[in-house]
């Protein structure tokens, strides 16, 4: 009894201890009594049970972010699950419930749990929906597409190597229009590896950028701001006077490391700005 009086401390341990101290106790060779042992094999059981949670958010987080099990489809049951693991309901309604609160699963009463929509994350700039922004002003908005094709990338032009990852592109030119007036020039370029039903989508009703953000979670984008004077190409989809000045936004996006897509928006000076707010570092 001496030696279970002894380990008192080990027995009201946090759970996310147990492991360390199980390590401790086998090492020091104190030897066990019966019911040393058999908290132990409690202990044991449980750690396996914390390691296996995980593993099952990791899995489902895993098909998730790589595209497998896109925005709306349905998370296998919890039930499902349970066999699948060989698992306890409660091990399985930890991982549900993680993957909850993270924002990438949704529950629908009687019908289950299903990924969820992506959101835009911008804690500076935010990857913008271009028909929202002209929405949210109370202008019509209209999207003329001018160019849409699948093609291979140009083996000249690194960018596009990396960017199309051993397929094929989607080259995509449009103008986005505000009240009937140009707003912006867009061309783009999607990885169809990362985002193969790009290729099958009407982007003349929803634009490229709209149906990114609706269909494909991404994790990373930079954004590079510069400014143009426009050439006569320019000029003409923004009707603008030559040489006008513009707003130039680069921008590239990820999706756990994998290229998505790369995009060139040009806008007239005098009609776009951009805002950001920000706190003092440290």
């Amino acid at each position: 009894m001496q030696h279970d009086h002894g380990h008192e401390a080990f027995w009201r341990a946090p759970d996310r201890l147990w492991p360390a101290l199980i390590c401790i106790d086998i090492l020091q060779g104190d030897g066990a009594s019966p019911a040393f042992e058999a908290k132990v094999s409690e202990c044991s059981r449980v750690t396996r049970a914390l390691s296996l949670h995980q593993r099952i958010r990791e899995d489902i987080e895993g098909q998730i972010r790589s595209g497998a099990w896109p925005a709306d489809y349905r998370v296998p049951f919890e039930t499902e699950l349970m066999a699948q693991y060989g698992c306890a309901r409660m091990t399985v309604s930890k991982a549900m419930a993680a993957l909850v609160e993270a924002g990438l699963i949704v529950r629908r009463k009687r019908a289950g749990s299903f990924v969820a929509r992506p959101k835009v994350h911008a804690p500076v700039l935010n990857i913008p929906d271009i028909p929202s922004t002209i929405r949210s002003r109370g202008e019509a908005y209209g999207f003329r597409l001018r160019l849409s094709r699948v093609r291979s990338p140009d083996p000249a032009l690194p960018d596009e190597v990396v960017l199309a990852a051993g397929g094929e592109l989607l080259e995509i030119e449009g103008v986005h229009d505000a009240a009937g007036r140009p707003f912006a020039l867009e061309r783009r370029l999607i990885a169809l590896v990362a985002a193969p039903d790009a290729a099958l989508a009407d982007l003349a009703t929803v634009p490229p950028g709209a149906w990114l953000l609706e269909n494909i979670a991404w994790t990373e984008a930079e954004s590079r701001i510069s400014a143009v004077n426009a050439d006569a190409a320019i000029a003409s989809l923004l009707d603008l006077h030559e040489a006008a000045a513009c707003l130039v936004v680069d921008r590239r996006t990820w999706r756990g490391g994998e290229p998505v897509t790369r995009v060139c928006q040009i806008f007239p000076g005098e009609a776009y700005d951009l805002m950001a707010r920000f706190g003092p570092a440290g």
